[in-house]
């Protein structure tokens, strides 16, 4: 099998050796041979390749045509048998082109580049003259694309130049319209300058004008004070004077009284020493009636929690909470938890704890009321620690005693007629405390009044 390859290989060398072209291959033509080239080197095995182009062997057709076009087509040139093979492979991708490029008729309708690639692969009888052609017909084409592209820019740059004559005419009338208006701006200005000039004239003669009132009324100015001061000297002289008699004129005023002021003073306290040694020794007692208690009348009552309750105030209104507690000796006692669970009840219990006392602290500091702090201890498995702030009394109800009954307890621990307001919104305990006469307001009203502390 090698025989025949290299008889075919010396064939072809011999046809090489006789027709061979005499100018480079047109590079319209080289791009396409050597896109032929890419196109069916995958169908080569390693063994097939040139040397040169082996490690392009797993290279895609169009990385083969980037980086291994050069390689390509000078392993076509200089190796006959890798054009042979490159050949065959043409002729199973390509019959039709291929026999009729090897017939010497190719078909008019094809590509004179394909017709010029596919011939020198090939290499038939006046393949030369194929790739001839095709230069020329490239040749031709190009000159034409370049005449083409040339009258399309003769025709732009006569466009332009008719476009820019017009804007030439336009731009010049437009200017000689400006140069006539500058100079009938410029006469105006003229004009207007030559008032000017006669304007600053006229104002400089005024000004000397003035100057020289100016002068005489500094003058006459001048004169005036001279004599405002010769005056005012005179006037001080006569206030000194004045001054020292008034002066002189209290001293004397004031010795008289001082004799005057003693005498009496001595007097006041002689009768005074009498007065108080006379209640000594009758002993009197201090008076405690006076002559208006003997009138009979009726007196007004004091002011009651009820009372308050009657006033036109909502039951959520915190000024009321401020009525309340501005009642002489108030107690406040706050059902804990009904606050706390009513104002934050998604607080763990120590911090609801902590945060309605802080309030109440404040709040027993502002209104100096007695307040007291009730909390259900019957859950508690142990005693709170908890250290109460200043002016609050905490109280925990013992096992088996509800805070409800708690608060019930301390409202009738207190006096009959001392005002005694409870904190819950639980019905049944402020029903309770109402019958006892204390006067039960909403969890909402405290913390309404607590949240204007913070």
């Amino acid at each position: 099998m090698a025989q025949p390859e290299s008889g075919a290989e010396s064939a072809d060398a011999a046809g090489d050796a006789a027709e061979a072209l005499d100018r480079p291959l047109p590079e319209p033509v080289r791009r396409r041979v050597v896109a032929l080239v890419s196109e069916v080197f995958g169908g080569l095995t390693v063994a097939e390749l040139p040397a040169q182009l082996r490690q392009y062997a797993r290279f895609t057709a169009s990385r083969r045509a980037r980086f291994a076009g050069n390689a390509m087509a000078a392993a076509l040139e200089g190796d006959a048998l890798f054009r042979q093979r490159i050949g065959e492979r043409l002729r199973g991708t390509q019959p039709e082109l291929t026999r009729a490029v090897e017939s010497g008729a190719p078909p008019a309708a094809a590509d004179p580049v394909d017709v010029a690639a596919a011939a020198y692969v090939l290499r038939p009888a006046g393949w030369v003259k194929l790739v001839a052609a095709a230069g020329e017909e490239v040749q031709r084409a190009d000159a034409e694309r370049a005449d083409e592209a040339g009258r399309r820019e003769l025709e732009r740059l006569r466009e332009e130049l008719a476009e820019a004559r017009a804007q030439t005419r336009s731009e010049t009338e437009r200017l000689r319209t400006e140069l006539e208006a500058a100079r009938k701006e410029a006469e105006s200005l003229q004009r207007k300058l030559r008032s000017a000039q006669s304007d600053v004239k006229r104002g400089e003669a005024a000004l000397r004008r003035t100057r020289a009132e100016v002068d005489a009324a500094k003058a006459d100015a001048t004169a005036r004070v001279s004599a405002a001061e010769s005056e005012s000297r005179r006037l001080k002289a006569r206030l000194g004077e004045t001054e020292a008699a008034l002066e002189a004129s209290r001293r004397a005023v004031r010795e008289g009284r001082s004799v005057e002021d003693v005498r009496l003073r001595l007097l006041l306290d002689t009768v005074l020493e009498a007065a108080q040694g006379l209640r000594r020794e009758l002993a009197l007692p201090p008076v405690a009636v006076r002559p208006a208690d003997s009138v009979d009348a009726v007196e007004p009552g004091r002011m009651s929690p009820k009372d308050i309750a009657a006033r036109a105030l909502s039951e959520t209104d915190p000024a009321l909470l401020d009525q309340l507690l501005a009642l002489p000796q108030a107690h406040l006692v706050v059902d804990g938890y009904n606050v706390t669970k009513t104002g934050y009840p998604t607080m763990p219990l120590e911090k609801q704890r902590l945060r309605l006392l802080g309030g109440l602290a404040g709040l027993a500091a502002r209104t100096g009321a007695e307040v007291t702090c009730v909390f259900d201890g019957a859950e508690l498995a142990a005693p709170v620690l908890l250290a109460p702030p200043r002016g609050v009394r905490v109280l925990f109800s013992k096992p088996g005693v509800t805070a409800d009954e708690l608060i019930r307890q301390l409202v009738r621990a207190e006096p009959v007629g001392r005002p005694v307001v409870v904190v819950s919104s639980d019905r049944e305990v402020a029903d309770g405390v109402a019958k006892s006469g204390a006067r039960p307001v909403a969890s909402v009203m405290l913390l309404k009044r607590l949240s204007r502390l913070s």
